[in-house]
């Protein structure tokens, strides 16, 4: 499993076009926060953004963990629920433009948690197995609410143990390190439009990709690094 950031990195930012489908034009400082410490075990706070990836990475472990929590999709997946036997209900919210599905207490697989991902845009799940706990915030913060000094970087929150690190340092595109914190500027410079005969409006914002540049700021055991990288997603 591959991060988000990372697949920008590695040019694959058709993979990450959920990410910034929520962004206008314009210069989004302090997003993506995501703080490491490896001491004992290895703890991972971040922001709402990472909440898909820590899913994915936490479900990825481990076979089966109990899981609860609440997946907002854009489509009602009740029946992919029911098909998956994955105990829960679906809830539309404003007039059919997302449903909030809750996820009951439970114990599921890596396949089903997978299922969940793969049909949302967003799983604020909490997981728990042996070595793994995943605790996320249920309600999203409000766009553009996130700037310097008010950015929720504790929104999502991974505790694991140590024989995972060689997998958290491939996943995050992270060096080898004790103590890091990555944040990043998004500098969206333009909207391109879809080539599609559709007339929705909103249809085709979410169709529409992001283009402009990621500088990605880290601190890895108190030395200061700087990256930036052009993208289309």
């Amino acid at each position: 499993m591959d991060s988000f950031i990372k697949k920008i990195w590695e040019g694959k930012g058709k993979e990450a076009h959920y990410q910034f489908v929520r962004f206008s034009k314009g210069r989004f400082e302090n997003r993506a926060v995501l703080n490491l410490w490896k001491t004992g075990k290895i703890k991972l706070r971040g922001s709402f953004e990472w909440a898909n990836d820590f899913v994915d990475l936490a479900s990825e472990l481990v076979k089966k963990s109990k899981v609860s929590g609440i997946v907002l999709s854009k489509k009602d997946i009740s029946e992919i629920m029911s098909k998956n036997n994955i105990q829960g209900n679906s809830e539309e919210k404003k007039s059919g433009l997302f449903y909030q599905n809750n996820i009951e207490n439970q114990e599921l697989s890596n396949e089903q948690i997978r299922e969940l991902v793969e049909n949302s845009y967003t799983c604020l799940l909490d997981i728990e197995e042996e070595g793994i706990v995943l605790k996320t915030k249920k309600k999203l913060p409000k766009p553009g609410k996130s700037g310097e000094g008010k950015v929720d970087d504790k929104f999502c929150q991974l505790e694991l143990d140590l024989k995972f690190w060689d997998k958290i340092k491939e996943s995050f595109g992270l060096p080898e390190c004790k103590k890091c914190k990555v944040s990043h500027i998004f500098e969206i410079e333009q909207i391109v439009l879809p080539e599609t005969e559709e007339k929705d409006f909103g249809k085709i914002r979410e169709m529409a990709k992001r283009k402009g540049k990621i500088i990605r700021k880290m601190n890895i055991d108190g030395l200061n690094k700087e990256e930036e990288i052009e993208f289309v997603s």
